[in-house]
């Protein structure tokens, strides 16, 4: 994982540095935000096996997931104050996987970097806006008396909508709702055994509060 971590703050770095050097006409917008709330995750679905678990007919039962706490932070700018700008973002979150046939439940964490384009109504006071993007997922399991502790870094994508209400002229409040997935792999999971691939999707309700330079 040491390595995952290196990549998030590494992807999160280059992410702010480009949207600082973007950022340099006077009358450009820019923001920072703090955001938090649920996770409604859905499941993982069209489980296969990996590694030697390759082939292995099916189907597959889905996992299904619990909803656990979203929490992250958001940059944006906006060039020119105008309607289309883009936002990086970082966001965490701990949908475990829950009771299995052959296992009590595992332990899953999620973290998201990604970019977004953002389409929003420049209101003074209200701006409805609409987004979508990509990004990395990094994604790892707990040990459990089946399954071993493995870690994935994979492309995930996202759509969202949300509202941002102005209560000072530099301070907002926003909520916003996205769905967003990604392609999992733990190959290491049985081990020698090989491990399993699947579909994770999840719908984030979200609010946070954001200062705009």
């Amino acid at each position: 994982m040491a390595n995952h971590r290196m990549t998030l703050i590494s992807l999160f770095a280059i992410g702010f540095a480009g949207i600082n050097v973007l950022a340099l006409p006077v009358s450009a917008e820019m923001y920072v935000a703090g955001t938090a709330g649920v996770n409604f995750a859905d499941r993982i679905n069209s489980i296969a096996g990996t590694g030697s678990q390759a082939g292995v007919p099916g189907p597959f039962v889905d996992f299904d997931l619990q909803n656990s706490i979203t929490y992250g932070a958001k940059v944006g700018y906006f060039p020119g104050h105008s309607w289309i700008g883009i936002e990086g973002e970082v966001l965490h979150t701990t949908p475990h996987i829950k009771q299995l046939d052959s296992d009590p439940g595992i332990h899953m964490r999620v973290t998201t970097v990604g970019a977004n384009v953002i389409a929003r109504y420049p209101g003074r006071t209200f701006q409805p806006y609409v987004g979508a993007g990509i990004g990395a997922a990094i994604a790892h399991i707990g040990d459990t008396p089946t399954v071993r502790s493995d870690s994935d870094l994979a492309a995930a994508w996202n759509v969202l909508a949300g509202l941002r209400a102005f209560v000072t002229p530099k301070i907002a409040v926003f909520g916003e709702y996205k769905y967003g997935g990604a392609t999992l792999k733990f190959d290491q999971a049985f081990g020698d055994l090989g491990g399993f691939s699947g579909n994770y999707r999840a719908q984030h309700v979200l609010g946070g509060l954001s200062y705009h330079f």
